[in-house]
């Protein structure tokens, strides 16, 4: 028999399964097995400083943008990003608009914490 998980609200080891939820009795809070087991992605500056949404970053290196002539300059500080925990586009992890571009996308190896 399988042992069930305690709540992960109030830590209450009287769980019990109902369909494919998990139910506290105590709490009355639902999840399921799955989500439980889901890790979340950590997204790190280059520093290894750990990184939230709406943090504001500085940009360590110049990059250049793709179809533009300019470039953005090393010490750019981009303020209120969004991190993308599952990048569809390769390694750009962090969503932002940096004033006098506009929308980006980032990868947290270029970026340290301000």
């Amino acid at each position: 028999m399988m042992s069930l998980p305690n709540c992960p609200k109030c830590n209450s080891e009287y769980t019990y399964e109902d369909g494919s939820l998990l139910v506290c009795p105590e709490c009355a809070h639902e999840w399921t097995l799955e989500s439980e087991t889901e890790e979340v992605k950590v997204i790190k500056d280059v520093n290894g400083n750990v990184l939230n949404d709406g943090d504001s970053v500085t940009v360590i290196r110049d990059l250049k943008v793709k179809g533009s002539s300019s470039s953005i300059k090393i010490g750019t500080k981009v303020k209120n990003i969004r991190l993308v925990h599952d990048p569809s586009d390769g390694e750009h992890d962090i969503e932002c608009k940096i004033d006098g571009f506009g929308a980006m996308k980032l990868k947290s190896s270029v970026v340290k914490k301000a």
